[in-house]
């Protein structure tokens, strides 16, 4: 009788995952001027011994105006470099659970306050504000600061900024670059059509829409070594109307596949305050599936994925290749472990732990 499916390996371009659990990039809102901290090296490092396949690094920034808020993460500079280095050093020191990072730009999005404070966009003129950019001059809520259009010479710094980011990750030794297309941020306010209203090459039809993206997708894939993997997270619907849906998700990731992308990690929503979003179980499984039926690279499905059960048939019915944790890891950092001894798996565990194998498990844990 064949294990469970959920701990199988899985052959990512050139990178191997030892099980089908990947964790989430998952913004703390902690740095310091974009540099991480005690805090990213405490919570990285929790999360290295969990036993998933793959480790992802926050939303990094690759711009200061990128950040999402004051309290996020960058790679822009060598201080921001510096400091990863350091927490990176340190989790691999007890880790080898491969690293990935997603690098982002938060676009119209940027120059809010973090969660905990309410999560309010804050004005250029303000303390800790500044002006954000975006395709278009239309604000995400009516009331914030509206975001300055990219111009050509913009477009080309941004994109500059994203190879320049990927430049660092490399030099870091981080085996994979995820660039963040998702959730109402730079890239996906390009591909949808409620936030982008330009009328030149980068507006307009859906080739239009996505040529910046795919710009910024060839820039980074060229800049990071080949033999490392480069992937990309979207949104696989606005779920509003006259949005980004899953039909233009789909083409997307075909043109992903065609240039080199090693895998699609398909979210939803962000993009606008009026989205109507079926939040449920598995709610966004579906959208993976569409992906999965059209490209042979991995796709990654995530979402109020917290059951074991759950998790196996997503990925055993091959809805898709993978399942992402976000916050259902924070709330148990051993949610692996636990998994594996449900579903009668293995699982890779620090040797410092393994005397906390339960006896009812004998063969839960690799070591």
């Amino acid at each position: 009788m064949s294990g469970p499916k959920l701990f199988e390996p899985l052959t990512v371009g050139n990178l191997t995952l030892a099980n089908r659990i990947v964790i989430a990039p998952m913004c703390q809102y902690s740095a310091n001027n974009g540099c991480m901290n005690d805090w990213h090296q405490i919570h990285l490092g929790q999360l290295a011994l969990s036993g998933a396949a793959l480790l992802t690094i926050e939303a990094s920034a690759v711009l200061p105006e990128g950040r999402i808020t004051h309290g996020d993460v960058g790679l822009y500079d060598d201080a921001t470099e510096a400091a990863m280095a350091h927490v990176i050093e340190s989790v691999r020191r007890w880790s080898d659970m491969p690293i990935a990072i997603q690098l982002s730009h938060a676009g119209r999005k940027a120059s809010c306050e973090v969660p905990w404070k309410g999560g309010l966009q804050i004005a250029p003129s303000e303390p800790n504000g500044w002006q954000t950019e975006g395709p278009s001059t239309v604000p995400f809520l009516p009331e914030e600061n509206a975001p300055v259009a990219l111009d050509v010479d913009g477009l080309a710094r941004v994109r500059d900024a994203f190879v320049a980011a990927t430049v660092r990750a490399a030099r870091l030794g981080i085996d994979a670059v995820q660039l963040h297309a998702a959730h109402g941020y730079l890239l996906h306010e390009f591909l949808s059509p409620l936030s982008n209203r330009r009328e030149d090459e980068y507006g307009g039809s859906l080739e239009n829409r996505m040529r910046f993206p795919l710009e910024v997708f060839d820039a980074v894939r060229a800049a990071f070594p080949a033999e490392r993997v480069v992937t990309m997270r979207v949104s696989g619907t606005d779920w509003a109307e006259g949005g980004w849906d899953s039909d233009q998700t789909v083409a997307f990731a075909k043109a992903l596949e065609a240039r080199g992308c090693s895998a699609i990690h398909v979210s939803s929503g962000g993009i606008t305050p009026a989205q109507q979003i079926p939040v449920g179980p598995s709610y966004q499984v579906p959208l993976a599936r569409a992906v999965k039926q059209t490209v042979s690279i991995p796709v990654v499905a995530v979402g109020l994925i917290t059951d074991f059960e759950q998790a196996e048939a997503i990925v055993g019915t091959g809805d898709a290749d993978m399942i992402a944790l976000a916050r259902t890891i924070l709330y148990d950092p051993r949610w692996p472990w636990h998994a594996a001894a449900h579903l009668g798996g293995k699982v890779k565990a620090p040797r410092q732990y393994l005397r906390s194998q339960p006896r009812q498990f004998k063969d839960l844990f690799e070591g």
